[in-house]
């Protein structure tokens, strides 16, 4: 779990080397690379999204996707009628907060066990894959823009400056935007997780009946955790939308479902920094893969997932850190120290 954020120091590590990169990178590094690293940003973003709930909420979504092609989809229609990207961009968050909140009071509020909740998120998550693909006729549309079935939207604005709509963002710059939503997002988190809010939902994930016996309502908590994790994943799906400049059906696909899943269960649940490593992790190793022709690159990819998984339950990162607490009270006893820090008499 996630120590508060003032006793955290890896907390200021992960943000000070999100922010030199934010600033190095565009400097540094050539266009195909910003462009690729600019994708795992955005991918990030998405995985925290299901890392908040799952790992903070205690709730398993196996249709997180839907959140993610609903701002995407949201963006799109919004930014091709507007002309503009900010407002857009605003609602990409609102529609599918408000959206997760909805679905979340069903779900909660009608007592759904655990099983039925993952199988609601999923069955939510495949009609919008479905309904989507059947919207390719021209009579599809929501203003200027055409939903286009499985061909997709094409032709979506690349994000521009606030207020000067003929001022876009070359790939360097949206990389820094993204970077920053992506620093914001888990800065915001971490401080939501430390206060009393993300004290009682941790509470709730550990024993949800013992919560509700102290007076702490945890219907109403689950459904803004939710939406919260819903709002972040629209988010991530505008960003997809203009980034690639174009979206399709696949945003909702149950693949992008699974990918979130796995990126969190690799880095670990239960941290923020989990997710954002286990999704850059896995998506470099299939970038690597795919420019392999001797081996079925899917293949040998769940290989190492598999293995990944089975060698390290905890994931990624609560590993590392249990290594590294057990080396450094070794050290300290080495040291001729006790764990409290007094010193011990020969």
């Amino acid at each position: 779990m996630e120590k508060p954020v003032t006793r955290d120091p890896g907390f200021y590590v992960m943000v000070a080397i999100g922010l030199a990169v934010m600033f190095i990178a565009p400097v540094m590094l050539d266009l195909f690379t910003i462009m690729q690293i600019t994708q795992y940003v955005v991918l990030s973003v998405f995985a925290l999204s299901l890392g908040y709930i799952w790992g903070f909420g205690g709730i398993l979504s196996f249709g997180q996707a839907a959140f993610f092609g609903l701002g995407a989809y949201t963006f799109a229609v919004a930014s091709i009628n507007m002309g503009s990207t900010t407002i857009p961009m605003v609602l990409a968050f609102v529609i599918p907060t408000l959206f997760g909140a909805a679905l979340g009071y069903f779900m909660f509020y009608g007592r759904l066990s655990d099983v039925y909740l993952g199988v609601v998120t999923l069955v939510v998550a495949l009609i919008f894959w479905k309904l989507i693909n059947h919207t390719a006729g021209p009579e599809y549309s929501i203003g200027s823009a055409r939903l286009g079935g499985f061909n997709g939207i094409p032709s979506i604005p690349t994000l521009h400056v606030p207020g000067d709509p003929s001022a876009w963002l070359d790939p360097g710059q949206m990389f820094q935007v993204f970077m920053g939503f992506l620093l914001v997002i888990y800065v915001a988190l971490r401080f939501l997780i430390a206060s009393d809010f993300g004290r009682v939902s941790i509470s709730i994930r550990e024993n949800e009946t013992r919560s509700s016996l102290l007076g702490y309502d945890v219907r109403k908590h689950k459904v803004i955790v939710f939406a919260i994790g819903g709002g972040i994943a629209g988010i991530a799906g505008a960003m997809w939308a203009t980034y690639q400049a174009f979206i399709d059906p696949n945003s909702v696909s149950m693949e992008m479902s699974a990918k979130a899943l796995v990126w969190v269960m690799a880095g670990g649940v239960g941290t923020l920094v989990g997710p954002i490593i286990g999704c850059i992790l896995l998506q470099w190793l299939t970038l690597q893969l795919g420019t392999v022709d001797v081996v079925n690159s899917i293949a040998v990819l769940g290989a190492i997932m598999m293995v990944l998984v089975l060698a390290l339950p905890k994931g990624i990162v609560p590993t590392a850190r249990s290594l590294l607490l057990g080396g450094y009270i070794l050290w300290k006893r080495n040291q001729g120290q006790a764990i409290s820090g007094k010193v011990v008499k020969e």
